[in-house]
């Protein structure tokens, strides 16, 4: 074998090695391309998602004013409780007053 030869066949060696990596490297591009369906499936499921976000935050954020106005409510009915528990012990406190005034006043 020629030096010539050695040359000839090393390039077509090499030129039929370049020949396939290039067709395998078709091959795995063609067969994990991403179809245009799906990048539009992906779209509308980010974007669907980015909605749902909103909701989530709209309600969490309604929650919080509801929570804080039952609260307040809760807090100015306790606080009328109170009020009105007072009233009643001063009520009763005042009967009792008067009937042993009544007892005295009638045994007297």
């Amino acid at each position: 074998m020629t030096r010539i030869e050695f040359i000839l066949t090393t390039a077509v060696i090499l030129f039929v090695a370049f020949c396939m990596g290039w067709f395998a490297n078709w091959l795995v591009h063609r067969f994990t391309r991403v179809a245009q369906s799906d990048v539009d499936q992906l779209e509308r499921m980010s974007q669907e998602l980015h909605e749902a976000e909103e909701t989530r935050d709209q309600a969490i954020t309604y929650l919080q004013q509801r929570e804080a106005e039952l609260t307040n409510q809760l807090s100015q009915t306790e606080a009328e409780l109170r009020a009105a528990m007072d009233g009643l012990r001063d009520a009763r406190q005042e009967a009792e007053e008067l009937r042993m005034h009544v007892e005295r006043l009638g045994g007297a």
